[in-house]
């Protein structure tokens, strides 16, 4: 399979993740993919996963995306393999790592709350500013930032004040840069999943998941498929005219 473009997806190695779900779906669509992920072994030990079972070329390293050297030794990294001819230049950058948290408000710290607001938002700022300048040089690029209906509509997920805090953070981001960059050729945009079937919402009991389905009005959480979908629409050709938007997947529990 010939690949014109490389999309980057951080947080790309768990399985049950979305990360993991997205970069397989950029692979069918034909994208080369750059795995990057905390466990760097293992976003390596996808990619090849992917790049045999696919057919594209396949990348996969580790990145601390709340630590600033770790993201510019990730993109230096991503940067040589395109250089040596390995992977076609970058065109997507898929912004999904991230953390949440359970905890009721009284009851966090300010070392949680700034480990939250590292990853998720610290995170996408990072990430997003160690690629776009290479997309801006090539007048194309896709930039798709992972939010969250917790955002929306103040928690009521599983993620608390922290977390929703941190992907508002994420929404108002999108917006910005996608103004600031509107005629650049590259698009800014986020995805705003409800509750997810993955294994983010680690201490959570069966109960506690059927309740969250009951709350959903097509009656079950999305899949991690169903959410990469939109990933790799956001980053396509066809989607050079959504600029700053926010695409809801949240199976009707947030309506606005």
């Amino acid at each position: 399979m010939t690949s014109r473009r490389t999309a980057v997806i951080t947080g790309a190695a768990a399985d049950r993740g979305i990360g993991r779900a997205v970069a397989r779906a950029y692979a069918d669509a034909g994208w080369a993919v750059a795995l990057l992920d905390l466990n760097g072994e293992l976003a390596a030990e996808v990619a090849e996963s992917i790049g045999i079972d696919i057919g594209v070329p396949a990348f996969g390293g580790p990145i601390d995306v709340a630590d600033e050297a770790s993201v510019a030794r990730a993109h230096a990294a991503v940067s040589g393999q395109v250089a040596a001819g390995v992977l076609p230049p970058v065109g997507a950058l898929a912004n999904i790592a991230g953390i949440t948290s359970p905890v009721p408000f009284l009851e966090t710290t300010l070392q949680l709350w700034n480990t939250v607001m590292a990853v998720n938002a610290t995170g996408t700022y990072l990430v997003t500013k160690a690629f776009l300048p290479g997309m801006l040089e090539q007048g194309f690029g896709r930039i798709v930032n992972m939010s969250s209906v917790s955002a929306q509509r103040g928690g009521g997920v599983f993620g608390k004040v922290p977390y929703s805090a941190a992907k508002a953070a994420i929404l108002g981001f999108t917006k910005a840069l996608a103004r600031e960059i509107g005629p650049s050729g590259v698009t800014v945009n986020a995805v705003a999943p409800g509750a997810v079937d993955t294994n983010i919402r680690v201490g959570s009991s069966s109960e506690q998941e059927a309740a969250i389905a009951r709350d959903i009005p097509v009656g079950r959480t999305a899949t991690p498929e169903e959410v990469a979908a939109i990933f790799v629409f956001l980053s396509s050709d066809a989607a050079g005219y959504l600029q700053g938007t926010t695409i809801d997947i949240n199976g009707g529990s947030h309506l606005h």
